[in-house]
């Protein structure tokens, strides 16, 4: 078929058939698939082309013609200029829905033969705004006057935010009481690391159990100037407890290895259950908490666990979803690749008096083989990779060492279903439970529950006894 010939800036109208994975609308214009961001499913929208490729078009809404009954008006005065969130035009109870469909249509593109009704609706927030419980703003500088907010999607134009209705409320009067203080001290701020020294992010945490906040200024120097009456200044900030520096030169990291806490406590006090926390500045502990609980408690169910079990809790982060599932085992191993997360895994333990949790620094992989080595084989294993999914390695070793059940939290469903194509190969795929973490964004996280199947080769068999009867 010859290619159709269309030229930026020209306009037709478009039928909306459905979302792709990052909530922009798909249509059809002459066969060739055409991306809308801010365009609902069953919406007639004239559209411009903005993008013209072999592959398909991208374009935006000049005029909806014809109205989806799921769009909202967003509440967000900047919604369709930040980048943050890409679903409040939607309807919450739609939201939801599409959360399940991106995982529906990631199976049946990357893991066919795993049934789409396995897939449960996603569990979602009775007040689904105000939960991030951190922010992490860019900051610029116009004369004396520092800005801080969110840069316009695919730009590098940046939106000073006064009000961001997905933070908590007091991260964002705190923010914007720091950047008051910064622009009145006249703080340097360093927006191209290459050529500036100064501060690149404000970073705000707020505990909920407490309601206390820290502050830190991510910045590539810890030597500002006026240090002492900015630290001082920002002390006197109402529920402020904690304040100091993360030194970071590096372009595209957000937060470097070195924190130095200038004024306060070192850490932020939190609690999820039972369960008390010592939350760290670079600490990859939840931004949504109370959702948190939600995600836990699935985990937990996914785990079926009687009292007797080894646990093996794999990308442990600082020991939360561990801690949960101790009182329920015989024994749960943790492991991270980051040593300030074992270090706080292992304090938190203690703190809390879980005497039946061990955390150790390390692949993953290796890990396993280790404690297997050691006596320690485990009947269930929780892993939670990041977005890029796991490693054909930490595959091959998962089907080797084939759990009685595997318990995949995923944030990623491309990479779920990809990881699903070859973990089938020794598990079958129980429940999939999606869990909304983040509203208003098109980010689900998930639990798998996968069990072992049935038939075992005799040579798994053979190494799992002799495992356990060493």
């Amino acid at each position: 078929m010859k290619d159709i010939e269309v030229k930026i800036g020209q306009k037709f109208p478009l039928t909306i058939k459905r979302l792709g994975i990052n909530g922009e609308g798909i249509g059809y214009y002459k066969r060739k698939i055409t991306f809308v961001p801010d365009a609902l499913p069953g919406e007639v929208v004239l559209t411009q082309v903005t993008k013209v490729n072999p592959r398909y078009l991208e374009g935006k809404v000049l005029k909806i013609r014809e109205r989806a009954p799921e769009r909202v008006t967003p509440p967000c005065p900047v919604f369709f200029l930040c980048g943050g969130c890409q679903l409040q035009h939607m309807d919450y109870a739609a939201q939801l829905k599409f959360k399940q469909q991106i995982i529906m249509d990631s199976l049946e593109k990357y893991a066919g033969h795993v049934q789409a009704d396995k897939v449960k609706p996603t569990i979602g927030m009775a007040k689904p705004f105000r939960y991030r419980s951190k922010n992490q703003f860019p900051v610029e500088k116009s004369g004396r006057k520092i800005r801080a907010g969110l840069y316009k999607e695919q730009s590098n134009t940046l939106i000073d935010l006064d009000e961001c209705i997905v933070q908590d409320k007091r991260t964002m009067t705190t923010t914007q009481a720091v950047k008051a203080i910064m622009s009145e001290l006249n703080i340097d701020v360093a927006k191209n690391v290459n050529k500036e020294e100064g501060v690149r992010y404000i970073m705000t945490r707020v505990a909920e159990e407490t309601g206390d906040i820290q502050v830190i200024l991510v910045s590539t120097t810890s030597e500002l100037k006026k240090l002492d009456l900015l630290t001082e200044r920002i002390m006197r900030l109402p529920h402020v407890t904690s304040f100091g520096l993360n030194i970071n030169h590096e372009r595209d990291l957000l937060t470097g290895e070195e924190t130095i806490i200038l004024d306060g406590e070192q850490t932020l006090h939190e609690k999820i259950g039972e369960t008390h926390y010592d939350v760290t500045t670079v600490s990859a502990f939840p931004i949504n908490v109370s959702q948190t609980h939600v995600l836990y408690d699935e985990i937990v169910k996914a785990a079926n666990l009687r009292g007797t079990e080894h646990v093996a809790d794999l990308f442990c982060g600082a020991g939360g979803l561990a801690m949960k599932l101790a009182p329920h085992a015989r024994e749960v191993r943790g492991t991270d690749l980051k040593e300030q997360e074992i270090i706080n895994a292992t304090y938190s333990a203690a703190a809390n008096r879980i005497d039946n949790c061990l955390f150790e620094i390390g692949e993953p992989a290796d890990k396993l083989e280790e404690w297997i080595n050691d006596g320690f084989y485990p009947d269930v294993i929780t892993i939670n990779p990041d977005r890029s999914g796991l490693t054909a390695e930490e595959i091959s070793v998962l089907n080797e060492i084939k759990p009685k059940r595997l318990v995949y939290v995923s944030r990623n469903p491309s990479a779920l279903a990809k990881d699903l194509a070859h973990l089938t190969k020794a598990f079958d795929v129980e429940a999939i439970q999606p869990v909304d973490m983040f509203p208003q964004t098109v980010q689900v996280e998930a639990v798998i529950t996968l069990v072992r199947k049935r038939k075992l080769s005799k040579s798994i068999v053979s190494v799992t006894a002799s495992r356990y009867n060493r």
